[in-house]
């Protein structure tokens, strides 16, 4: 018998045989497998630093590189791990990118004698980080402190920003209240009478209040307490505290950048989402509605919660943003 006339007959059996069940089950299951590893891939979080004009810059990252960016700059007194949820609900879809700025989460802390500790600073920093992860065009979700960081970002790359998120973060005089009153007395003289008492907004439980205040009952329980030990942990770095009532200093930088950032708005009407805890103490509901004589086609969604609505609302916020982007970007 011809063995080589009977080699194609038998490779065919084989062939049969391994993708007839129950062969077929273990090598479709790893086939699945794979994909269902690569996709899972895809969506996990990574974490890594980058160097940026001499300081090392934490991120999170999370989804497709391919897929549209949606850059995400926290608020005080907190980090990238505020956005520790939402990268979890959306990076199926989209590619996400936290940064920590410098004196906050993981990035470098340098001496203030070393560093200038500003918002126009962080700007500069959030450019170059955009420059060097290579991000031409990303959506942009802003919340508090990220507000100034990332529309004078906006007023530097306008053409870069293919939609706004905003969440409890201020660009009109109508959001400053009550709350600001102590703050504008020390913008105004930055004696030490006036800067030592803007030290008690730093301790433990000025940060849990942040958290929790504003909060229903209802939701209460979602805010996780790991969240504000987390930021006090680093707000009590030896050194942080100084840094932070620096920064409370340079705010008023910002309230000077009010009449350009609502000439952006104008000029430029990026699609825009806003999401506010309408309880919020330090930014008001007051502050949400003026957006919309700037952004007239702007979303705006008021929600029953506090400072840090991902903590009590994250799921709800995150669908609302996933209908909002697959509305307003063409990618």
């Amino acid at each position: 018998m011809n063995m080589n006339a009977l080699k194609p007959v038998l490779w065919s059996g084989l062939i049969s045989l391994a993708l007839s069940a129950p062969f077929a089950a273990p090598l479709l299951a790893a086939g699945t497998d794979n994909i269902q590893h690569s996709a899972l891939a895809e969506v996990a979080v990574r974490y890594n630093t980058v160097n940026v004009d001499g300081q090392e810059i934490f991120y999170r990252e999370a989804g497709r590189s391919d897929a549209p960016t949606l850059l995400l700059l926290h608020g005080f007194p907190t980090s990238s791990q505020q956005y520790r949820g939402l990268i979890q609900e959306l990076s199926d879809t989209y590619h996400i990118i936290a940064p920590d700025y410098p004196g906050f989460g993981r990035s470098s802390m340098p001496d203030p004698s070393e560093f200038d500790y500003s918002f126009a600073n962080y700007a500069e920093l959030m450019d170059g980080f955009t420059d060097v992860l290579g991000l031409s065009s990303y959506s942009l979700y802003v919340m508090d402190y990220g507000a100034p960081v990332g529309f004078r970002l906006a007023l530097k790359e306008p053409d870069a920003i293919d939609a706004l998120i905003v969440q409890n973060g201020n660009a009109y005089e109508e959001g400053l209240l009550e709350f600001w009153d102590a703050f504008r007395t020390y913008w105004h003289d930055p004696i030490a009478e006036n800067r030592e008492p803007l030290r008690e907004f730093l301790n433990v439980g000025a940060t849990e209040w942040q958290y929790t205040h504003g909060v229903p009952e209802t939701h209460l329980a979602r805010v996780s307490p790991d969240a504000w030990m987390l930021d006090q942990a680093y707000l009590d770095r030896p050194g942080n505290q100084d840094v932070q009532l620096d920064l409370f200093y340079d705010y008023r930088t910002n309230v000077d950048l009010y009449p350009d950032f609502q000439e952006f708005f104008r000029t430029h009407q990026p699609p825009t989402l806003i999401v506010w805890g309408e309880n919020d103490y330090i930014f008001p509901a007051e502050g949400a509605a003026p957006y919309l004589r700037d952004l007239p086609n702007a979303e705006l969604h008021l929600i029953d919660a506090g400072h840090f609505i991902l903590e009590s609302h994250g799921p709800e916020v995150a669908a609302t943003i996933r209908t909002f982007l697959s509305k307003n970007l063409t990618n």
